[in-house]
């Protein structure tokens, strides 16, 4: 496996990696609220990641303007 050469910039400002990231605290809040309250219904945080983690697949193949100005902006510095 290897990095893409713009990886510290991707990682700053893709969205696909913010909501990725989003998911996967919903994911851990909906794993500790099953042991600090049991009688809570299940499902809420794990529907909301499920729904983020489509958003992150769909923001992978979505122009973003601000990431591809940041690359220009960082290939014109090298």
């Amino acid at each position: 496996m290897a990095l893409i050469p713009d990886w510290r910039l991707v990682l700053r400002r893709a969205y696909s990696v913010r909501l990725a990231l989003l998911a996967a605290v919903l994911g851990g809040l909906e794993l500790l609220l099953q042991f600090l309250a049991p009688e809570r219904p299940d499902g809420a945080f794990i529907a909301l990641s499920v729904a983020i983690n489509i958003a992150a697949a769909l923001a992978r193949i979505v122009a973003q303007p601000k990431l591809e100005v940041a690359r220009a902006a960082a290939a014109e510095q090298e």
